[in-house]
């Protein structure tokens, strides 16, 4: 159990504007606490006008009708249509386009070590859904972006970069709890940290980790450096933030950015 002071007290307004669109957030009315998203639990807070669900909306949705389960009953909601840029980048290291067989192995065995860390929900934790810059330098579009690597067309950019210099300290954009980390084939060295109730950071692409799984971080609190280990060209940082287990784009919750309907 962690500890209980680390909780803040209810908003009465969330810090964000919705934005119901793929990799977006979406903001919607329910009848009791609890909530679910395509069999995911969602995070639900009650405001001002009762109680509502903050879902989080992954890249692969369609727009159109969609719907909450909320005790059996269905919840409806529109998602939104969005488009996202196309980026091409050319690396050098063919194997991070098309992975060895044993690439792949580590690559599978990689994903059912983190795929966990995706849908923690530490006890003792409320987001508070605004976040701090975890560090300081340019931040991109590229959240979104459907990626191209040396002319083959990969999945959509679920993180978004901050371009900083290598060795930069990364730092805790809220409180949380380390639950992974390690050095992953694509990632490199990153760290997963858990804000609460299904939402999770990844830190990727570090040059050193400097915390340790299962320490409780508050938020500005140092964990890790600036690098460009993994599938990166060039030293910047890749944030991942997500939501019931869903990549949405971070800008959402960083006051006085574009988020997810920045561009249309």
């Amino acid at each position: 159990m962690f500890p209980a002071l680390l909780l803040p007290a209810l908003l009465a307004a969330l810090p964000f504007k919705a934005s119901p669109v793929p990799g977006g957030v979406a903001v919607v009315p329910v009848p009791g606490p609890r909530a679910a998203y395509h069999g995911e639990r969602v995070l639900v807070r009650k405001g001002a006008r009762g109680w509502e669900a903050v879902v989080g909306i992954p890249l692969s949705a369609k727009p159109g009708p969609d719907s909450l389960d909320a005790g059996g009953a269905a919840v409806p909601f529109t998602i939104r249509a969005k488009h996202y840029p196309e980026q091409h980048v050319t690396l050098k290291n063919r194997r991070q386009v098309n992975p060895s067989p044993e690439d792949e192995a580590r690559i599978a065995q990689e994903g059912a070590l983190t795929k966990p860390a995706w849908v923690v929900w530490p006890e003792g934790f409320e987001p508070t859904l605004k976040f701090l810059h975890p560090t300081s330098g340019a931040l991109t579009a590229s959240f979104g972006m459907r990626r191209v690597f040396n002319g083959e067309p990969r999945s959509p950019h679920s993180g978004l970069d901050i371009k900083a210099g290598a060795g930069q300290v990364v730092r805790a954009p809220a409180a949380g709890v380390v639950v992974l980390t390690g050095d992953f084939f694509f990632s490199g060295n990153a760290v997963f940290l858990a804000h609460g109730e299904g939402v999770v950071s990844l830190f990727a692409h570090l040059s050193k980790v400097l915390v340790k799984d299962g320490q409780v971080l508050k938020a500005g609190e140092p964990l890790g450096r600036v690098g460009m280990t993994g599938r990166a060209t060039g030293p910047h940082l890749h944030w991942s933030l997500s939501l019931n287990n869903a990549r949405v784009d971070p800008r959402i919750f960083l006051q006085g950015t574009r988020g997810a309907e920045g561009s249309k």
